[in-house]
């Protein structure tokens, strides 16, 4: 390497700096006069009447001043000034409201003073004040701020009341469609001019945007939904049973119990228009409104589902859903108690009025903390949950590996909307669970183990992980197959395991193994792995009774 002068920026001389500037422009979509060709003339005009030199542009196009987070210019232009990466000992700027309507004045300050104590000067070309750190300057500069500011808000008053206007007349006043609905722009005359698509917006302020339905195999989607919800009460599995089926979404990730329920709570689809939910006014605080803040039209829509179908599946969702103080959770389980004579994570779960057990868990704690505070013993043995979280993190390990395992041997993984599974190749699913330890009923009975399987455990395998007396460790591992009609329960104890040909392996690795060679036989594979004889001398043996009985 030869000994180069390396010339950096800031080694300049001050006497050449000092005649040379940068210029940060921004344009919102707000003004035509303040397009970067115009700031960028007025910028010009005063460099050459300053004698500045401008040597290096920031820019931000299309980005409200309200933020700083959105303005990639403006970040790079106080990140160089921070370092100590410039050349330049002026920034000019078109005007105060081009550095930013942020909505404290005393972060714009922040900002400019970040550059001043740079020893770099801000300079607004098209003010009528010189920012020459005067008394009348700083008073001048501190008011057009706040009206930078306050003419945010009062744009933002402006547009809101416009949105809501034309909500109630049921145009799409922002914001994207659902599943299946297409945006359409229609004239003053409400003539349809297209359809637009992602991230196209309306120009002229005649046009409006109304919803209609689109893809008619998107339609029959939703209106499938709809129907499926209402059969099988779970959104977890209507996402399962849509990607098992490889129906693609919009984004093209997987289906999720969140995205099925926001379809179902959707009123578009019986054709009213529901605007005001959420707002994020001037991009401060993201907040749910109230309901009497909505807008809502009624009947504006084409509607794609039927207004009973709605009405049945909104209904069985809301009767979930019980909004109860703690002492009003307490007095109805007690009531519940008295009724039934005993409690259950079922019992809480089917009462029509009851919490649901997950809203208990938050507020009480836990289950055994609520039957505490109801003075309530259970039969059942609770004392496995003292030992979750052990079970819960050995179940992400053992997930994670056969993860791996299955891609190395050439197979696509997916979770599918389940919870603790994986489909292999869209098609097959090893559901990883924990066979909890249960003692003995009489002293005369062995002790058996429970795999909580769900009501829905798709068809392949159960990888469980088998835990010792007390649920304190690992004893072994266990792998049962199902046909996707297994009890939601499956209990055995070691006499019953070997009756019923459920494989047993002694480590997590010879369990994986054994799983990937189920997978060879079952799933086809894209590139499927050839061992090598060194390969095949280390393998260990997989069972601790032999070789496991498929």
């Amino acid at each position: 390497m030869g000994n180069e002068l390396v010339v950096r920026k800031s080694s300049l001389p001050a006497s050449q700096r000092i005649h040379r500037a940068a210029q940060y422009v921004r344009m919102s979509t707000e003004r035509q006069q303040y397009s970067i060709q115009n700031q960028a003339a007025a910028i010009a005009a005063y460099a050459h009447s300053k004698k500045l030199t401008i040597v290096r542009t920031y820019r931000d196009e299309g980005e409200s001043g309200l933020l700083i987070k959105n303005r990639a210019g403006l970040i790079q232009l106080l990140e160089d000034v921070q370092a100590g990466d410039t050349d330049f000992a002026h920034i000019l700027v078109y005007d105060v409201s081009r550095w930013g309507r942020f909505q404290d004045a005393d972060e714009s300050a922040h900002y400019e003073f970040i550059c001043k104590r740079a020893g770099i000067r801000v300079a607004y070309c098209a003010e009528q004040f010189d920012n020459d750190g005067s008394m009348l300057a700083s008073i001048v500069k501190n008011i057009k701020r706040v009206m930078a500011a306050e003419y945010s808000r009062e744009l933002s008053a402006k547009v809101y009341a416009g949105q809501c206007r034309f909500a109630r007349l049921g145009y799409k006043p922002c914001g994207k469609v659902g599943y299946g609905l297409v945006r359409e722009l229609v004239d003053e005359k409400d003539q349809s001019k297209g359809i637009l698509k992602n991230g196209d917006r309306k120009y002229l302020t005649t046009d409006h945007i109304r919803v209609r339905p689109g893809d008619p195999r998107e339609v029959a989607i939703v209106r499938w939904i709809f129907i499926r919800f209402l059969e099988v009460k779970c959104e977890t599995v209507v996402a399962w049973e849509l990607n098992k089926n490889a129906v693609p979404t919009r984004t093209g990730k997987p289906w999720t119990r969140v995205m099925v329920g926001a379809i179902l709570r959707d009123e578009t689809y019986i054709g009213n228009l529901v605007f005001n939910r959420r707002s994020w006014k001037l991009r401060q605080i993201r907040k749910y409104n109230p309901p009497e803040e909505w807008i809502r039209a009624e009947g504006c829509l084409e509607p794609i589902v039927d207004r009973d179908i709605f009405l049945q599946a909104n209904k069985f969702i809301g009767e979930r859903r019980v909004d109860l103080s703690e002492e009003e959770m307490i007095f109805r389980l007690r009531r519940a108690l008295l009724e039934n004579g005993r409690l259950s994570i079922t019992i809480i779960d089917r009462t029509p009025g009851l919490p649901c057990v997950a809203t208990c868990q938050t507020h009480f704690g836990s289950i055994r903390n609520l039957y505490r505070l109801l003075g309530y013993t259970p039969k059942r043995n609770y004392e496995f949950l003292e030992s979750r979280p052990l079970w819960t993190d050995q179940k992400t390990r053992l997930a994670s590996r056969i993860r791996s395992a299955a891609k190395r041997a050439g197979y696509r993984t997916s979770t599918g909307g389940w919870t603790d599974s994986l489909r292999v190749n869209g098609t097959t699913c090893v559901s990883i669970r924990a066979a909890r330890w249960t003692p003995p009923q009489e002293e005369t009975h062995a002790p058996h183990w429970t795999v909580q399987c769900d009501s829905h455990v798709p068809a392949g395998w159960i990888a469980a992980i088998r835990l010792t007396e007390h649920n304190k460790g690992v004893l072994d591992y266990v792998l049962l197959a199902t046909d996707g009609r297994v009890k939601r329960t499956i209990r055995f104890t070691d006499s019953a395991r070997k009756r019923h040909d459920i494989a047993c392996f002694a480590t997590a690795d010879a369990l994986v193994r054994a799983i990937i060679r189920r997978l060879a036989k079952r799933v086809p594979s894209r590139a499927k792995h050839t061992p090598t004889s060194r390969e095949a001398r280390k393998r260990q043996p997989e069972s601790t009774s032999g070789r496991a009985r498929h």
